[in-house]
């Protein structure tokens, strides 16, 4: 059995980090397992790019520039939400690579941004092959926004979507959705890293009918582990003697991951006497926050090296995610694997990672007040030792490398072997048409 999977990128991202460490989780258990990407960040020979040479280079920046420039024109020329959406309205053609023609499963992660088009997803799954797509967000559910953001067109149809400027003479949504609707999902199994995303995936117009099934991201818990947080916080030049909360995100100025409702937290914890708090923050935009910060703020940029972010783990008393919409996200794995409890909203997958008051502390959505509250109660926890053992056992047991890919290798060859289940169902041309509406 051999699988291909297939990512825009081999490192930049939560999903890249995600697809890769499946990679890994699966090459130890002895599947033969590569991955193709365009972006290739190291020399990894299970790694292959698409993006060699300097001609191939080119022609793949103006596939993703036209993307972005198509999204811009529609937008009436304004940046907001300008990656918030994509379109898929170009990319590479991989169903004739050698990787793809020879793997059994095709195992699709975050594809966008230039790496493969609607057309071409179409021509993988009609080709044959099994395919298995791991949601990372709700692109493929939605039209062209990755996550809806409380929208709920997608579940009859999307059309001038609310994230893009007004439009009379296109609407990027309504056409995303109308070719959308001509794939044959039933052929694709979709694998939702949280139950969240699954049961938000499943209200899609076009995935009704699809095959869905949970399986987490997995981790490599000998390098996530917990280690002297002292000996950590000197090696980062932290302070020794002082509470640290991490706020850490790609991009912290992204309006997904709620540092708004963090500063709003602070201000609740200045109030109620909250004095010898310090923050760490890790990810790009980071002088802007800091500088609203009601404490003492560390500012350690963004970090690629995972020794070196699971050393920052480690060093903190808890790691705070006040995310409005979020999958499973990776930082709140890495942390509880590095011993550390994680305060965060009940929204998307959090909830399914941090047990309320067992190993964390999970507020009310969007409650800021609740949220102070969590952290409060997190670093004034009578039995800390206790809640950092609560957190590496729910990693051992739920997120651990071999755990997850067990549970991949018993779909991939439930997949190639399952051939009912291909041949019992309907033809493509026997689906009742799907026309978004225009509401």
């Amino acid at each position: 059995m051999k699988i291909v999977i297939l990512n825009t990128s081999e490192r930049t991202g939560g999903a890249a980090v995600a697809a890769r460490r499946l990679l890994h989780a699966l090459a130890k258990a002895g599947v033969d397992v590569e991955m193709l990407v365009r972006d290739r960040a190291t020399k990894e020979e299970a790694v292959t790019s698409l993006n060699k040479g300097a001609w191939r280079r080119g022609v793949n920046f103006f596939r993703f520039l036209w993307e972005r420039l198509v999204i811009f024109a529609c937008n009436h020329f304004s940046r907001r939400n300008l990656f918030q959406v994509s379109i898929a309205n170009t990319g590479l053609r991989v169903r004739r690579k050698a990787l793809v023609q020879e793997a059994d499963v095709i195992h699709l992660h975050w594809i966008n941004q230039g790496f493969l088009s609607l057309k071409e997803i179409k021509r993988l799954v009609d080709s044959g092959k099994k395919v298995v797509w791991t949601l990372h967000d709700l692109w493929p559910a939605t039209a062209i926004c990755h996550y809806p953001g409380g929208c709920e067109k997608y579940q009859t149809g999307c059309s001038a979507c609310p994230m893009l400027q007004p439009n009379s003479w296109v609407d990027l949504a309504k056409r995303v959705a109308q070719e959308k609707a001509r794939i044959d999902w039933r052929q694709v199994t979709f694998v939702g890293c949280s139950d969240w995303i699954v049961q938000e995936a499943r209200k899609s117009l076009w995935l009704r009918n699809a095959r869905f099934m949970t399986i987490p991201n997995p981790i490599d818990t000998r390098l996530f582990r917990p280690m002297e947080r002292r000996k950590a916080r000197r090696e980062l030049g932290l302070p020794e003697d002082k509470p640290l909360v991490l706020f850490a995100a790609a991009k912290l100025s992204d309006t997904r991951k709620g540092a708004d409702l963090l500063l709003e937290a602070c201000s609740r914890l200045v109030k109620d006497g909250e004095k010898d708090l310090e923050f760490v923050l890790l990810g790009n935009d980071s002088a802007k926050f800091a500088s609203q910060v009601p404490f003492p703020v560390h500012i350690l940029a963004y970090i690629a090296d995972e020794p070196t972010l699971a050393m920052v783990y480690a060093a903190v008393d808890l790691f705070v995610i006040p995310s409005l919409e979020d999958n499973l996200p990776n930082t709140v794995m890495e942390a509880m694997a590095c011993g550390t409890p994680c305060v965060g909203f009940r929204t998307g997958g959090i909830p399914e990672m941090i047990d309320h008051q067992v190993n964390g502390y999970v507020a009310a959505s969007r409650d800021t007040d609740d949220l102070a509250r969590g952290i409060h109660w997190t670093l004034h926890h009578p039995e800390p030792e206790k809640l950092s053992a609560a957190c590496r056992e729910k990693v051992l047991s739920h997120y651990e490398e071999s755990v997850v890919a067990k549970k991949y290798i018993a779909l991939y060859r439930n997949l190639t072997r399952d051939r009912k289940w291909n041949t019992n169902r309907r033809s493509p041309s026997s689906r009742s048409p799907i026309t978004p509406s225009a509401g």
